[in-house]
């Protein structure tokens, strides 16, 4: 008896040890993050296991973790019809609103899943939960795009697959068959999807082709550039979950085709280094220290090497590509985007590339709202629905719909 009693205090400390992190205490129900990011890592360490033994690929590890416990099916529901298709090659989830009157226009949005280029899908529950409700609230016509996933597939291939989708959806004649109003279509997606977003939206709003435009642009917690990662988000928040900051450079690296030893350099900023003068116009887009208000900025320092590594911008030229980087885009371009809303939380990594690029926006006279949550973590609004609810999440989800619905 007792040595069972010892065993299970033994077992229950070491898994308390493995869960327990230092979180800061204004983030939203710690506890659960915390089981939340247990759950995380264990996958990626079993991912990694199977890397290193020559079994998979960790990233297809975790798409079929993924795959396993996320995917739902393309179920209608009272209000909404759901089905899977493709635009253009592109294969999508269609969410579409049966409600409101005979003949009346609905509005549309394209919307981009998250996951760093590399996991999730369409299908998962979270987004399939997310899109619905937007159907139904908004009585709308979601498109949800299921984009090719790395390591299948690289930059630009993901872009391409956005855009594609994008232009079929924005078509005259395609708007006509789904009955949404042309002048009432909005382009949105959340982490890398947000960075899809935004690299579409200012390519639509630059393709004189097209006799349609999206009308906003709505961009959840977006990653927008790799040329710094010591922005005081990226220093402030490089220890939590679920984004660690390694793991945001290394979905990067991923996600260009880059060699995986270029992770620590990155994470030192020796790819822009003051000797390396082909990235400099781009440390030009980013300079923190006058986009961001003092509040933002606080007691932390840019981190500027005084020699860096050329190779990882001579192998990784893509990291200079606005197309891969939207924030990096000229004045002209971005003032001809749409009206932007943009969402970042307090304890995420990626909070002031949100910050950054709204601020650019509106130097390029376009309109941002910015909602900016002080308890939220990176990927928090996914986590709005059963079995995985933050209230923090909810919220998004509710403020988000709302401005759309004020909007578009």
């Amino acid at each position: 008896m007792k040595r069972f009693f010892s065993v299970t205090c033994l077992l229950t400390v070491s898994v308390a040890y493995y869960i327990y992190i230092p979180l800061p205490n204004t983030i939203a129900e710690p506890w659960k993050l915390m089981l939340l990011d247990a759950t995380f890592r264990s996958a990626m360490r079993l991912g990694n296991l199977a890397h290193d033994l020559g079994l998979s690929h960790h990233i297809h590890v975790l798409n079929f973790a993924v795959n396993h416990f996320e995917m739902q099916g393309p179920e209608s529901s009272e209000g909404v019809h759901v089905q899977d298709t493709s635009f253009s090659g592109v294969q999508v989830r269609v969410f579409e609103s049966t409600q409101g009157e005979e003949g009346q226009l609905k509005r549309g949005v394209v919307y981009l899943h998250g996951g760093g280029w590399a996991l999730g899908s369409a299908r998962m529950r979270s987004y399939d939960f997310l899109c619905r409700k937007m159907a139904e609230e908004l009585n709308a016509v979601i498109v949800s795009v299921d984009y090719r996933l790395a390591p299948k597939v690289r930059f630009p291939e993901q872009y391409d697959d956005a855009l594609q989708a994008s232009r079929y959806f924005l078509l005259p004649e395609v708007l006509s068959r789904f009955s949404v109003n042309p002048d009432r279509v909005a382009v949105s997606g959340d982490s890398a999807g947000g960075n899809l977003a935004a690299a579409v939206a200012q390519q639509i709003a630059t393709d004189s082709t097209l006799s349609v435009k999206f009308k906003l642009q709505a961009l959840i917690y977006p990653v927008l550039q790799a040329l710094d990662f010591n922005t005081p988000s990226y220093q402030q928040n490089r220890d939590v979950p679920i984004l660690y900051r390694s793991l945001m450079a290394r979905f990067w690296l991923e996600y260009l085709d880059g060699d995986p030893s270029f992770i620590q350099p990155m994470l030192a900023n020796s790819h822009t280094a003051l000797d390396l003068n082909r990235a400099t116009p781009g440390l030009t887009k980013l300079n923190w220290t006058r986009l961001l208000p003092p509040a933002i900025r606080r007691h932390y320092k840019p981190v500027v090497q005084a020699r860096g590594m050329a190779r990882i911008i001579e192998e990784v030229p893509a990291l200079l590509d606005v197309r891969a980087a939207p924030l990096l885009a000229e004045l002209d371009i971005l003032r001809q985007t749409p009206r932007a809303y943009i969402l970042t939380c307090e304890h995420d990594v990626l909070r002031d590339d949100g910050l950054m690029y709204g601020r650019r926006l509106e130097e390029a006279d376009v309109a941002v709202t910015n909602d900016h949550y002080e308890d939220g973590f990176h990927g928090c609004m996914i986590f709005a629905f059963w079995p995985t609810y933050f209230s923090v999440g909810g919220r998004t989800v509710k403020n988000y719909i709302h401005w759309l619905d004020q909007n578009l």
